[in-house]
C-alpha cells in the first residue's frame, strides 16, 4: 500500500481566505480554490454553493468570491480528485487501485484565538481507477473540476471507493508551528512512520509528500473512528 497527503481547500495563497473550523468539535466547513482556467459551457461551479455550510458556522464568504467560479475539487459527492503537472504525475507514478490520498486542509479556528490555523486532515479516498481526464466521457465531465473545464493532456482524474472514502465530518487536526512553519506534529510523524518531507513540512508545496509506511498510517487512521459524509451532502 501507498500513500499520498494532499493539500486542497481555500487559503491566503488561493481565496484569500481561511474556511472555519469549531476545535472543540472538530466540525469544519469545506470551502474549494479559485478556478481561472477555461470551464465548458454549464459546467461552472460557484462558491454560492458554500454559503450555507459557512453561514452555519456563523459566518459569511468574502464578496468578492460569491458569483465567481471555484474549483471545486476533491469532489466528495462524485468522489473525484483531478490534478495535474508534477502533482498529476506524482500520483500516477506513485500509485494505483488499493492506495489512498489523504487530503488535508488549513483551517480558521473561530471558538479560539485565530492563530495558528488548525492544519488537519479533512477527508480520505482509496483509489479505485486514475484515468486520464482527456479520455473521460463527455456524460461523465461533470463529475471532476479537471473536466468541467478544457483538460490538458497532462490532466488526471482520481475515482475512490465508494464506503472507505469520502469527506470527514470532523477534522483531524494533524498540524502545529515549529520553527517558524506548519509541520505534521512529531507524535504523528512517530504513529504515521514518518513522511518523505524534512521535518513534517506541509505548507503549500509542488511535491505531494509521500508515507514512508503507509499501511501504518492507514491504521492510525482508522483508529481515530473516522466518520465519512455520506455522498449528496458534500459540504
Amino acid at each position: 500500500m501507498n500513500g499520498l497527503l494532499v493539500r486542497v481547500g481555500i487559503d491566503s495563497t488561493d481565496g484569500k481566505w481561511n474556511a472555519p473550523v469549531r476545535t472543540a468539535t472538530g466540525e469544519f466547513a469545506y470551502v474549494t480554490i479559485t478556478d481561472t482556467k477555461p470551464l465548458r459551457n454549464g459546467m461552472a461551479r460557484f462558491y454560492d454553493e458554500f454559503s450555507p455550510a459557512v453561514a452555519s458556522f456563523g459566518e459569511h464568504l468574502p464578496k468578492e468570491l460569491l458569483g465567481t467560479p471555484t474549483h471545486l475539487d476533491p469532489d466528495f459527492d462524485q468522489l473525484t480528485y483531478g490534478d495535474q503537472g508534477q502533482r498529476g504525475k506524482r500520483i500516477t507514478e506513485h500509485l494505483t487501485k488499493g492506495d489512498f490520498l489523504a487530503f488535508f486542509a488549513a483551517l480558521r479556528p473561530i471558538d479560539t484565538a485565530p492563530r495558528p490555523l488548525v492544519y488537519a486532515l479533512i477527508g480520505l479516498y482509496v483509489i479505485d481507477e486514475i484515468v486520464a481526464a482527456s479520455s473521460v466521457p463527455q456524460e461523465r465531465w461533470a463529475e471532476n473540476a479537471h473536466t468541467r473545464r478544457i483538460p490538458s493532456n497532462e490532466d488526471i482524474v482520481v475515482r475512490a471507493k465508494a464506503g472507505v472514502s469520502g469527506r470527514l465530518k470532523r477534522c483531524i487536526p494533524i498540524g502545529e508551528l515549529r520553527d517558524s512553519f506548519y509541520r505534521v506534529r512529531n507524535d504523528l510523524l512517530d504513529a504515521w512512520g514518518g513522511l518523505d518531507i524534512k521535518d513534517g513540512y506541509i505548507q503549500r508545496s509542488v511535491r505531494l509528500p509521500a508515507f514512508s509506511d503507509a499501511e501504518k498510517f492507514y491504521c492510525w487512521f482508522l483508529n481515530q473512528s473516522p466518520e465519512l459524509i455520506p455522498k449528496n451532502n458534500p459540504l
